[in-house]
Parts: C-alpha cells; structure tokens; sequence
C-alpha cells in the first residue's frame, strides 16, 4: 500500500472524520468502557473481513499500568538497529494520530493513512450493516479500526516483527487477537479501575490476558499480590515466565544532575535466559528518570529472550536500541532557562517516578507546576503527591476532550488538602492551556523548573504550543 508523503487535504480529512466519528472512549465525556463494550469476537470479525493481516505478523505484545509505551519504543529501536523491519503500534498519539503507526521509526504518512482507512472502509460498513439489523456484534471502535489499520500497514509492508502497546487492560484489548512471539508485563498498579478491577489482583488478571500457551513472558512486576496472579496463568497455560529480580536485574546509576545533555543514568544489566547467562556493564539509557532503567531491564530481557529463540539481536544493537530510543512527553525537556519539562503522568505511580527523576536530576530550582486532569482519574491522589513539592501551581483544565476536571473543580480539592499539607504552595486557576502557559512565562525566571503533567491531554495540548512560542529545545 504504497502512499506518497501527504495526502489531499480534502481526502485525509474526511480520513480523519470518519476515524474520529467512530466510538472513541479516549475522547468520549463516556470514559473507557466496561467488560460488555470490550468485544474481541467483534475484533475477530473486523479482521476476518480484511483477511486476517494479524496472522502473517510475528509480534511482541506489551501490557501494563506503566512503562509500556517506554518499553514497546526500546524495544523496535533495538530490532530496527538490529536490522529487522519493525512496525510499532502505540496509543494514545499526542498530536496526529500518524504517530500510533510507525514503521523503523518513521509514523505512518498522511498519504498512507488515507489509503489504510480506504481499505477498512467497507468492512466497517458492513459490520455496521449488521448491528443495524440487530445481529451484529456492534460497532467497530475508534480503537478497533486504528489497530486493524495497523496491522494492514506492517503486513503491506513486508515487516519483520510487530511491537504492539496494549491500549488498554489486556485480556479484552483489540491487540489481543496478534500471533506473540514474546509477551510482556512491564508493571502492575491502579489505574482505569472501572475497567479493570479496584484490586491489584483483578487488574493483574486483565493484564496476564494476553499470555498465551506456550509463549515465553518477560514479567517487571514484583508486588506479591498481583505477580502470584500472573505466575498462576502463565503455569496454567504452560508459559515460560522470566521474572525481574530472578531471571534477570540490574543495577542503576543515575545521570549528573543538571548535566546539559540530559538523558538517563546507566545500569548493568544481569541475566540467567541462557546456559551462560549474559551481563551488560554501563548500558546508557535514554529517558530520564530511575523507572526507565527497570523499563531497560525488561526491555534487554525481551531482547535476549528472542535471542535465545533464534533472533540475531546482537549486543550492539541492543545498547543502540536501550540509548537511543526517546518517548515524546515522558519527562521531555522542552527548553532550559527556564527548564521546561513535559509528561504524561497521570496515575499515582507514574506522579512519583516523575517527582523521583525531577529529584534526581535536577537541583532544587524554584519549581511551577501546571495541572489538569481527567475525571476518572486518582485526582486527589496525585494532588496530595504534587502539591508539597512546588512553589506555585497552576490549575487548568484542557480543551479538545470533555474528560476533563474544572479548574474550579480542582481548587476544591486543593483547598480540602491545605490542612494536611506542608508546605502549601500558591495556586493560580486559568481556564484554558494557552492562559496557564502565558501565566507560567509571566512567572518563572531563568532559574525556575516548569513542570507540565497530570494528563495526556494537557500534555498534547501543551507541547506544541510551548514549542511554537520562542522555547525551543537545547540540543
């Protein structure tokens, strides 16, 4: 499915119309749906209609509260350096869905978005066809629709491998219909509970749905409750599990704080995969902060497992992969003087790696924090972890999804934690991204720390804007 760099205007437009008329619960005032609208059978059927591309697709299939999209990029930059063809398929995008789709590292063109959703087109059509006459299995998704296109686009062109991001839980996940030669549980913790369940038991159960017999799994989990789940179906179901802290680990040392090429720290990397076991000394990690040197681990782990079943990724490669590999607002320095990070946290666990690599890389600036949320999120929770750590926090809300807390809204539940807090900073409420930026330069100096977190979408939102107003990256 050859496509030129850009489409038509026209063309990739109504594309995009008719993608974004589709049912999508990243976007919907709805949130993510329950068990009932999660329909692999449906999936199935979608891709019966188009000829069951995911069957002529080796993948590495990759679940877990965090650290997946992290994982899933080291990973294909690894192969790719390996000089397998890789397709990866990530969610949600920051800015143009082009991102999800992505090929040796480059997204997927606009041209060739225009044809994938050419070519799904009439299968939509009739599973819609059918659910109008009641005996359908519903309507194909926002979700549904983009994976298919994903996997279309890897078997058009010709890839060797396919790394695929969950998108969300995993047993019920479009993803979960690919043919794994590997799968992976980077973490477990509380997020989307509605969904998945409000024990870490139940939301291990989600996840460990996508082990399948027989299919080595490389396992970062190590909270007892949910990693006795995951052993339990990984025997029941007859797969190797390598498990963090056992089969393989590491060691970490974080970077030179301040340094002015700021990356991560470095690990040596341990293992017990093969008869000899395999050790990587001073192995540089690309992305900030200690949590992306356990993301590293799993990352080599996976590597060297495939390795093991016959896949020539040498230890170069694996270090180029592990180095060079970057996710786009997972703690991104957009600018320094003022030093201006971006990131998508947005549950508890990933607000403390964030606090922990602002900690461990930078020095104690004078630090600003612009906040916004989505509803069915831990709010308070993340407030109560952010708040005694910065001077002045700004309070908004973003614009291009209904999901999202009130400002107002949220300085309520800052006020109901003031007592138990200290120190308090200063809060300021702005009713839109722009005014909260604009706020932010009007406050910082060349000294202060401007952090930008607590939802992906503000972080969409965000990074373009502060890239476009005179702030642009030091190389």
């Amino acid at each position: 499915m050859d496509g030129s760099a850009s489409a038509p205007d026209g063309k990739y437009q109504s594309a995009l119309e008719f993608l974004y008329g589709r049912i999508n619960y990243e976007r919907t005032d709805r949130g993510v749906p329950g068990g009932s609208q999660l329909k692999l059978d449906r999936m199935q059927q979608l891709l019966d209609a188009l000829g069951n591309p995911q069957e002529s697709l080796k993948a590495v299939h990759i679940a877990g509260t965090k650290g997946k999209g992290s994982t899933a990029e080291m990973i294909a930059c690894a192969l790719t350096a390996a000089g397998f063809r890789t397709g990866l398929y990530t969610s949600p995008h920051l800015e143009k869905l082009e991102e999800r789709i992505s090929i040796d590292g480059a997204d997927c063109t606009s041209a060739e978005l225009v044809k994938l959703v050419e070519a799904v087109r009439p299968a939509v059509a009739e599973l819609d066809q059918k659910t109008a006459k009641e005996d359908g299995l519903g309507n194909p998704t926002f979700f549904e629709i983009t994976t298919a296109m994903a996997m279309l686009h890897f078997v058009d062109h010709g890839v060797d491998v396919a790394v695929l991001e969950v998108g969300l839980g995993g047993r019920l996940d479009s993803t979960n219909v690919c043919r794994p030669v590997v799968t992976v549980i980077t973490s477990i913790s509380f997020d989307h509970i509605q969904q998945l369940g409000n024990t870490l038991a139940a939301i291990a159960r989600e996840k460990a749905g996508i082990v399948k017999p027989a299919i080595p799994l490389i396992c970062g989990v190590t909270q007892s409750e949910p990693l006795n789940v995951i052993q339990q179906i990984a025997v029941e179901r007859g797969a190797r599990i390598y498990q963090i802290g056992e089969d393989f680990g590491y060691r970490y040392a974080p970077p030179l704080r301040n340094s002015p090429n700021l990356s991560g720290g470095v690990i040596d990397y341990r293992d017990s995969l093969s008869r000899d076991g395999t050790q990587f000394d001073a192995v540089r990690v690309g992305m900030l902060g200690s949590h992306q040197a356990s993301n590293a681990a799993i990352a080599i782990a996976t590597l060297r497992r495939m390795q093991e079943d016959g896949w020539n990724v040498p230890e170069p490669a694996i270090r180029d992969g592990i180095a060079n590999a970057r996710c786009t607002a997972r703690i991104e320095v957009l600018s320094r003087e003022p030093t201006v990070i971006v990131d998508t946290a947005h549950n508890l666990a990933s607000i403390e790696a964030l606090l922990s690599a602002l900690d461990e890389s930078f020095d104690d600036q004078h630090r600003l924090l612009i906040f916004a949320a989505t509803r069915d999120k831990d709010v308070s929770g993340m407030l109560r972890l952010l708040l005694p750590r910065f001077e002045t926090v700004i309070l908004t809300r973003y614009v291009e999804n209904p999901r999202g807390v009130a400002p107002e809204r949220l300085l309520e539940l800052v006020e109901r934690l003031r007592d138990e807090l200290q120190p308090v900073p200063s809060v300021i409420v702005c009713d839109s991204p722009s005014a909260a930026w604009e706020k932010a330069q009007a406050t910082a100096t060349p000294e202060h720390l401007v952090c930008i977190s607590g939802s992906f979408f503000l972080a969409a939102e965000m990074r373009p804007m502060i890239e476009t107003r005179g702030t642009a990256p030091t190389p």
